[in-house]
């Protein structure tokens, strides 16, 4: 099998990942790639040195010679470097500093009954349509739009407007519309920061206003593109992990059986498992070199592109005892699916507050939820950043 494997690799179906990462981590936890752009770079298959990359400040999202680097893809979020290299740890630390207080542990214990309001809501609808339905549409999609609609101020109403930008952003191979779609989207949040200028609100975005105003290097284009990240981020992922969480679960029915005798009891461990072996999309996430590095035996130059791959660290067997085996019992289970160190996703607890809610309250409603297709009849989004099904039918 050559080592200059194209991502992203052919997977059997949405809950397995691809077999050649298995043969690549045999080969070494470091190995060389194609981007989907055709471009070279380094695929990182093992959980320490994952780790190791994540916590080590010589790589970063900016590009010492951006005109030099390898491009990955045509999407708008994870298509090459991005930031600048002279100042990229600075603006990293201020960005955070101005998010750590919307995303902290109280805000989302505080946010925690609204978004099983939110929940109670949308498992209505999906009861009053009637068995079949597509939790996807029902649940799996409006849940997380509603809840990070709410914590940034955005209109609810312009949902679709969003869903149809945050799917353009997320292509591939979209031939430059993606970025197009970005631009369409950071104005649309511009627009939105102008309103809560005139009436702000307790919401992120009109935080972001707030702290714009004490910082005078902090644009308009930069307000757009975060919160317009945020936004894409809060909902693309969190909505991927909902449909694959029930699918591993219905996949195996004892799964679900054994959450829904004891939902309280047992969803922390079920949702730690469903983080770690969940892989919506295929190509992991991107680093440059900024320096000349040497790690897990390899030489990596500076300026080339590193992808790490956190679905084969999850699955590593060195670390992970059966891990290609759903376990929620799993005790450690330190995943790597919020990433590691200084970069360690800032909506960690909103997500797992979500996820939470979700599959205690689903699976207490529905304890006889059980799919209406077979698993490897769901096609993979293999063409979007963030994979993913667009479906999941469920009977109960």
């Amino acid at each position: 099998m050559p080592t200059t494997a194209q991502l992203p690799f052919a997977r059997p179906n949405v809950l397995d990942i691809a077999p050649l990462y298995e043969v690549l981590r045999r080969e070494g936890p470091i190995v060389p790639v194609t981007t989907p752009a055709g471009d070279p770079a380094w695929l990182v298959t093992s959980y320490d040195q994952a780790r190791e990359v994540f916590a080590d400040n010589r790589f970063g999202r900016s590009h010492p010679h951006p005109e030099d680097a390898s491009a990955v893809s045509d999407a708008a979020v994870l298509n090459g470097p991005q930031g600048d290299f002279e100042t990229e740890d600075r603006e990293h630390a201020r960005l955070r500093r101005l998010l750590v207080p919307a995303f902290s542990a109280n805000r989302m214990r505080r946010l925690g009954s609204r978004i099983q309001e939110l929940a109670d809501r949308c498992l209505d609808g999906m009861e009053a349509a009637g068995s079949p339905a597509n939790l996807h549409e029902h649940l799996s999609f409006p849940l997380p739009v509603l809840v990070i609609c709410e914590l940034l101020g955005v209109p609810y109403d312009d949902r679709e407007k969003f869903r149809a930008l945050s799917d353009r952003i997320g292509v591939l191979d979209s031939g430059g519309d993606a970025e197009a779609a970005m631009t369409e989207f950071t104005a649309y949040m511009s627009g939105l920061a102008d309103a809560k200028r005139a009436n702000p609100g307790q919401d992120v975005v009109s935080d972001l206003v707030a702290a714009q105003a004490e910082d005078p290097t902090f644009t308009d284009d930069d307000l757009g593109r975060l919160a317009a990240g945020l936004l894409f981020a809060g909902h693309e992922t969190t909505s991927n992990r909902i449909d694959l969480g029930v699918l591993f679960l219905l996949a195996d029915l004892s799964r679900r059986d054994a959450l829904a005798a004891d939902p309280e009891g047992r969803v922390h461990g079920t949702v730690e498992e469903i983080l770690r072996m969940s892989a919506p999309g295929g190509l992991g996430l991107l680093r440059y070199a900024h320096e000349d590095v040497e790690i897990g035996g390899v030489r990596i130059s500076r300026g080339d592109a590193v992808m790490i791959s956190t679905a084969s660290a999850n699955r590593d067997p060195s670390v992970f005892a059966d891990a290609h085996e759903f376990d929620a019992d799993r005790k450690p289970n330190s995943h790597l699916a919020f990433g590691h160190g200084g970069h360690f996703c800032i909506g960690a607890s909103l997500a797992r507050t979500e996820l939470c809610i979700v599959f205690t309250t689903l699976f207490r409603r529905f304890p006889n939820l059980r799919l209406a297709v077979p698993v490897d009849e769901l096609e993979v989004r293999a063409n979007r950043l963030t994979g993913g099904v667009s479906r999941v039918p469920v009977v109960w």
